[in-house]
């Protein structure tokens, strides 16, 4: 009776140079097996051929065409073998990266929640992608997957954001990225297109009263930023008609409250400017003394 007698992986004294190998499909690299241990034969196979050398040293060229390719060396003397696979990943950058707002087209409103949509087309291998999210050159968030597939595949990541005035113009990005290591590709595939967020707000006094001195002209300053442009109106006793400008500005306008309301479609808001006489100014100042 004849057995086949294997080494444990520990004793098996089989060296590969390169150690292992990363590789884009439909490339190719170059492979050395050799063993500590002179006195053995050696055998390489790969893609199902086998080949038997009574060598120290195997050199193997090999062309990248079979996502499941595995390539195998072993040794073997008589009746006892061992043998080693040569760690192999095979890797494809992705033919596309797009990002795209999920069922929503148009400018995005101040507050209301978006999904963003980041989609990565036929890259592999799948477990060492990365897809990185940014605004600007700010980080936002991260993903990686778990599925464990050699082949190429499609993958798509969504992000939320809850947009605010400061985003206005503001640029968002994925980036997919092939983590190989020190072998493999050191650049990320980019959205080839980034999303200019457009962002609609409604407007927004910093202060809803300002008072103001009476002195040889008076300016009543009522511009705020709005999305669409807002207009403007102005309300008080001493005004005679309907004024639309966002400033006023003249010598003739009397003590008293004016009220500035700012609208654009999506809401309004209201600023008090309260102009006080020198005249009453001094009143208070006396009064003060007085005490």
């Amino acid at each position: 009776m004849h057995c086949l007698c294997l080494f444990s992986f520990a004793d098996c004294p089989i060296l590969f140079s390169p150690v292992d190998v990363v590789v884009e499909y439909g490339d190719s690299f170059s492979v050395n097996c050799s063993s500590t241990d002179k006195t053995h034969q050696f055998g390489l196979s790969w893609e199902g051929y086998d080949t038997m050398e009574n060598t120290e040293e195997i050199f193997r060229s090999v062309d990248v065409m079979d996502w499941e390719m595995k390539l195998t060396c072993y040794m073997y003397s008589n009746e006892t073998q061992c043998s080693q696979n040569l760690p192999v990943t095979i890797y494809k950058t992705p033919d596309s990266v797009s990002i795209s707002i999920v069922d929503h087209s148009g400018p995005m409103i101040e507050g209301k929640q978006y999904e963003l949509q980041c989609d990565v087309h036929d890259v592999a291998p799948v477990q060492d992608l990365t897809v990185k999210w940014y605004k600007g050159q700010t980080l936002l968030n991260q993903t990686t997957f778990t599925e464990d597939s050699k082949t190429p595949v499609n993958e798509t990541t969504t992000l939320l954001i809850r947009p605010d005035r400061a985003d206005d113009g503001a640029q968002y990005r994925c980036e997919a990225e092939l983590e190989l290591g020190a072998e493999g590709p050191q650049y990320p595939i980019k959205s080839l297109e980034p999303l200019s967020a457009e962002v609609h707000y409604k407007p927004k006094h910093f202060n809803s009263t300002e008072t103001i001195i009476k002195n040889d002209e008076v300016t009543l300053n009522c511009t705020v930023k709005a999305k669409p442009a807002p207009t403007y109106t102005w309300h008080s006793e001493h005004l005679k008609e309907e004024i639309s400008f966002s400033v006023l500005q003249s010598s003739t306008l009397s003590p008293g409250n004016y009220t500035c309301t700012t609208t654009n479609s999506l809401g309004s808001d209201s600023k008090v400017f309260i102009i006080k006489s020198t005249g009453h100014l001094m009143v208070l100042n006396s009064k003060a003394c007085s005490v």
